[in-house]
């Protein structure tokens, strides 16, 4: 018998025996399995939430910078205002919290705190408008579960477009949170997933959780 064949013949036998002891011994590869699409969220940051108030300090004068949106829509500088959420609410006791008529007004900041990181939040973002214009806007909303006076959930948002002059804020985030908020306490979208979305761009918010043109 030619000796090549026999090499041959010799090989198949110690692929097959091999193939049997990994079998045996469980370590035989197993068909890899199919990859799915991350379900994973950023993580917002949890601020001291309702507290004894102090004024906050706020980020360097000028160091922030506003985004725009196509719409000319005003974001936050994510670098500056992040968003942060209160880590006091939380999905389970959404119904004893922000669900909860007067929730938001019993852990609101005084506004002899809140008008002083105003002035100087408004330095951070070189805001040059009259500050009567400007909300000082908590980017995930009280509603929403968002910190009280965390400073990285809170800017000086500027009006929207159309905005008449010395009319004071009138800023349509306020309609995104308000479904939003209508939403998480109908049990439609969960807690967190609000919480993310608005913290990203409150613009597309709704159509993120599911919801779009419902704002």
């Amino acid at each position: 018998m030619p000796e090549g064949f026999l090499i041959a013949k010799l090989s198949m036998r110690l692929v097959a025996v091999g193939a049997a002891l990994l079998a045996a011994t469980g370590c035989a590869p197993s068909a890899a399995a199919p990859m799915s699409a991350s379900t994973s969220h950023a993580v917002l940051s949890a601020g001291p939430g309702p507290t004894h108030y102090t004024v906050q300090p706020q980020p360097a004068a000028g160091s922030c910078h506003y985004r725009y949106t196509s719409a000319n829509q005003p974001l936050p500088d994510a670098a500056c205002t992040p968003g942060a959420v209160n880590p006091r609410v939380n999905q389970a006791d959404i119904a004893s919290t922000i669900c909860r008529s007067g929730y938001t007004s019993s852990i609101r900041p005084p506004a002899e705190i809140t008008d002083r990181e105003k002035r100087a939040n408004a330095a951070s973002y070189r805001y040059a408008g009259t500050l009567r214009d400007a909300e000082y806007d908590h980017l995930v909303s009280l509603e929403l579960g968002g910190d009280p006076n965390a400073e990285q959930n809170l800017w000086v948002e500027p009006p929207s477009p159309g905005h008449r002059s010395g009319s004071g804020p009138e800023n349509p985030k306020d309609q995104v949170e308000d479904r939003l908020h209508s939403l998480v306490c109908a049990g439609q979208v969960p807690l967190a997933s609000a919480q993310e979305a608005i913290a990203k761009d409150w613009t597309t918010a709704l159509t993120v959780v599911g919801h779009p043109g419902t704002g």
